[in-house]
């Protein structure tokens, strides 16, 4: 180490005047410096010494100041006091410094030990080089050059200071005052400073340096200020110390700032976990309640038609009013937990497991679970009215039979009742027996008419009709009419029989009569029950076929007239011939007969009303059908439209993802003013329910398709936007730029043959070798017999993309493991290496060390989870940060 001074280089060589004086003056400041920052060491084993030339002569204190400044043991020394011992001791210090790579040029042991002045200096000079300034290093220059660069950056704001050398710059204290207000300009108040006042600034700097930054002096004031060019090396000596504390009070800055950082993102990421236990926890709930409410609406038969309405419209309510909060809950959950887990990979936390049952498969399989329950329910209710409305129209069928049946058995009895055979002649009893073999006809007519009562009670008691206990008694009550009605026949014919020997004249007459008349009876009363009979229509073509069917029934019309003609004038003739009694073949009278066929004239225009007016509600309701379908077939063409625009990305390859975000935004605004078409379609529906019109030959959508048709629209809306709002975050966080996650999202778009947002192993392993990185063979997809397989390159990475070998890697995972690959990321032997700093190098921290470092709730938070230090160096209330910086990551349990 040459022991000449350079000077400035904008500044000439000094003068030659005087210059023994100079070197004096120099050494006096060098030996003031030198003795001081050895002191500033030595303290820390409790030795003070009064001169470097005196104190380090028996090499022994030389030993201990390196020892203290490298962190090493020397050799042992020789405790003997003769020449030779100080000799070697010294000679042992010189030969560790050389060990460090310095090249002691004229140096010696003896010198030394004889208090060689300059060369102790010269020495000194080369240790504080050394172990001091070498380290030193600004924009890769020189540890001289780097210190000067590092005061000409930190003095550069203050215009009355100018450093450009290492003695004359610093001789009136504004540098050094400078160095101090930079850093903390809380201890200087450096706008009452003078220039003519160096003496002043320079014991301000000094006795400040000492008091607020532990820094002795090692420089004296009137020194400085009255020499021409101060002592270089002593100058150096003592701002190498300013650089030294300000870097290290930097660092802790640095340490406690990082912790913070780390500790902010741990909080946040809480707070998004406790919020989505608690969502998911109150959507499961829901779920778990509705689905047997959902099961109850389908399995519990309703006993009404208006119970069937009402299930209908609070089914209704359900699917428009209660589910759609409900979804928008389903979709932010997915949506907050694909963020969270996109914060935890950014900030290479471990990827977060909702409690048990909790998982977002476990939403999804509740929610498919609701969905199926709810499949089917709309139709089933539609089911149910029908039935209930066809049951409904069986009863009055039924009714009506009953009551035809009852009357004619009745009004049968009290004809066999009233019946005087005993007083009948020959004729009129003849009549009588014929009558009643005619009469066998009529019954026959009547036991199928109670056959289908009993067939219609069955169906009805079979199909749960809620009055079918009514229908049954009925039932069992008209087989006891009809039981008696064959006990009283068969006695009417018994009692015929007795009289028929006494009774042998025939009425041929009466006999055709009423074998004309009976059937045309019949035939009327037939007619009858067939115009009265009620009727309900699901469509035109019902209605029109019982329109032909009438038509058909009309065009009869006049046959039968022609018959009840034929019959008046039987009767005619038989009132000619008869001078005496009635008809014994029959009660049936011509007036009667022509009161039936005047009525049933007068029935068949009532019909042809009903059957019009039948038509016309039938036409209205396939208006209402067409209407639906035209608004219905719209909607289905638009949503398909819409998904096709999400699908085939139209976005276009040029935009920035905050122009794809808005894009996505105008999107969602553009799918939710189209609510109002879809609020109509539901209107339409309900009409239509009102209706009970069940089937729609013109639209193959239902109301339930359509609807979920929309929520996919909305839920296939809200993802992209999620995926883009994932890729901004993933910029953001990364530091990586728009280009790069282009091209990321390019080669994961090409190889998504699917258009799914996802990749099979295969497909991902060929977008990261187009990508340029570089995996290993495909062996591994396909022999997986050895654990060198299984441990391969690409293994590894696909345990990153696919923690639960699915199969499949998703575009967040992808995303999420190239921007990592692409940028730095915090570790936990970084935070550790940041609380060792505010530790100050020991293996614990105190509470206090942390409440002084950093901000108070996150101070808090920190002692609050650490764990006690349990080291063999443990002081009281020590605290373990090792093992909570590597919790904060995943490698220990918090």
């Amino acid at each position: 180490m040459s022991d000449k001074h350079s000077s400035d280089e904008s500044e000439s060589e000094e003068p030659t005047e005087k210059e023994g004086l100079l070197d004096l003056a120099w050494e006096r400041q060098q030996a003031k410096t030198f003795t001081a920052w050895c002191n500033s060491h030595l303290r820390k084993l409790g030795i003070h010494i009064d001169s470097v030339a005196q104190d380090f002569r028996s090499g022994v204190n030389l030993v201990k100041l390196l020892e203290v400044i490298s962190g090493g043991e020397i050799a042992r020394l020789e405790t003997g006091k003769m020449r030779i011992h100080k000799v070697n001791n010294v000679k042992k210090a010189l030969d560790f410094v050389a060990s460090k790579g310095v090249n002691l040029i004229g140096i010696g042991a003896e010198e030394i030990v004889d208090g060689n002045l300059k060369m102790t200096l010269g020495m000194i000079w080369t240790i504080i080089l050394r172990f001091a300034i070498q380290d030193i290093s600004v924009e890769e220059m020189s540890a001289k050059e780097g210190l000067l660069l590092w005061c000409q950056k930190k003095t550069a704001p203050y215009k009355n200071v100018n450093v450009t050398n290492f003695h004359t710059s610093f001789k009136d204290g504004l540098a050094f005052c400078a160095l101090i207000h930079r850093h903390r300009p809380d201890l200087i108040d450096y706008n009452h400073l003078r220039k003519e006042n160096a003496v002043y600034n320079l014991q301000y700097a000094f006795e400040v340096a000492e008091k607020e930054l532990d820094i002795p002096i090692m420089l004296d004031a009137n020194d400085i200020a009255s020499t021409m060019r101060p002592d270089e090396r002593a100058i150096m000596t003592y701002v190498s110390s300013y650089y030294h504390a300000f870097a290290s009070s930097q660092q802790a800055s640095q340490a406690a700032n990082r912790i913070c950082k780390v500790l902010n993102v741990n909080q946040e990421n809480e707070t998004l976990m406790e919020d989505y236990e608690a969502l998911a926890s109150g959507l499961l709930e829901w779920i778990e309640h509705m689905i047997p409410w959902i099961d109850q609406m389908r399995e519990q038969r309703a006993s009404s038609i208006s119970e069937v309405k009402a299930r209908l419209e609070e089914f209704r309510t359900y699917r428009l009013t209660v589910k759609p909060p409900k979804t928008e809950e389903k979709g932010k959950l997915i949506t907050d937990y694909n963020t969270l887990q996109t914060k935890l990979r950014l900030s290479n936390r471990p990827a977060f497991l909702p409690s048990e049952g909790k998982l977002i498969n476990d939403i999804e399989r509740a929610w498919d679970n609701l969905e199926t329950t709810e499949r089917g329910v709309e139709q089933h209710l539609m089911s149910e009215l029908i039935r209930l409305q066809r049951l409904e129209h069986l009863f009055a069928r039924f009714s009506q039979k009953c009551d035809s049946l009852a009357a004619w058995i009745t009004e049968t009895k009290a004809f066999f009742k009233k019946d005087n055979i005993a007083e009948a002649d020959l004729n009129e009893l003849l009549g009588k027996i014929k009558s009643d073999d005619a009469f066998d006809t009529d019954m026959g007519i009547h036991r199928e008419r109670l056959d289908q009562i009993a067939n219609l009670a069955q169906d009805m008691v079979q199909q749960g009709f809620s009055k079918a206990a009514e229908v049954a008694a009925r039932s069992q009550a008209m087989n006891g009419l009809w039981e008696n009605l064959l006990v009283a026949r068969t006695k009417h014919r018994e009692d015929l029989e007795t009289a028929r020997e006494t009774q042998e004249k025939i009425d041929t007459m009466r006999l055709e009569f009423a074998k004309k008349a009976n059937p045309f009876n019949n035939w009327l009363e037939g007619a009858r029950e067939d115009l009265l009979d009620t009727f309900v229509c699901h469509s035109i073509e019902e209605v029109n076929s019982l329109v032909t069917a009438h038509e058909e029934f009309k065009a009869c019309l006049p046959e039968f007239h022609q018959i009840f003609l034929d019959i008046q004038q039987l009767q005619q003739e038989i009132d000619v011939i008869a001078t005496f009694g009635s008809n014994p073949y029959t009660n049936l009278e011509v007036d009667s007969l022509g009161t039936k066929w005047n009525e049933l004239l007068q029935l068949i225009p009532q019909r042809d009303q009903l059957l019009q007016d039948a038509l016309v509600k039938e036409k209205k309701k396939d208006e209402l059908r067409k209407t639906f379908a035209n608004h219905a077939n719209w909607f289905a063409n638009w949503t398909t439209e819409e998904q096709r625009k999400i699908s085939e990305s139209t976005m276009g390859p040029d935009l920035s993802l905050n122009e794809q975000l808005a894009y996505l935004a105008e999107l969602l605004d553009e799918v939710e003013g189209y609510k109002p078409q879809y609020e109509e379609l539901e209107n339409l529906n309900k009409l239509i329910q009102n209706e009970v019109i069940f089937n729609n030959p013109y639209c193959k959508h239902t109301m339930e398709s359509l609807n979920v048709s929309w929520e996919e629209l909305h839920n296939s809306v809200a993802r992209q936007k999620n995926a883009v709002e994932n890729q901004i975050l993933v910029r953001d966080s990364k530091g990586i730029n728009e280009e790069q996650v282009k091209e990321m999202k390019s080669a994961f778009d090409h190889f998504d043959k699917n258009d799914d947002g996802r990749l099979d192993h295969f497909e991902f392993r060929a977008c990261l070798v187009s990508l340029g990185y570089n995996v290993d063979t495909e062996e591994h997809l396909v022999n997986h017999n050895s654990d060198a397989d299984r441990h391969s390159d690409f293994e590894r990475v696909l345990q990153m993309v696919d923690p639960d070998m699915t199969g499949q890697v998703t575009f967040n995972a992808f995303m999420d493991f190239m921007t990592q690959e692409a940028s730095d990321m915090d570790t936990a032997e970084q935070i550790i290496a940041s609380f060792r700093v505010l530790a100050g190098d020991k293996r614990y921290i105190t509470p206090e060390e942390i409440r002084r470092e950093l901000p108070a709730h996150q101070a808090e938070y920190c002692i609050a989870r650490m764990s006690p230090y349990e080291g063999h160096d443990a002081v009281p209330g020590s605290l373990d940060y090792m093992s909570f910086a590597t919790a904060l990551y995943g490698q220990s349990d918090l």
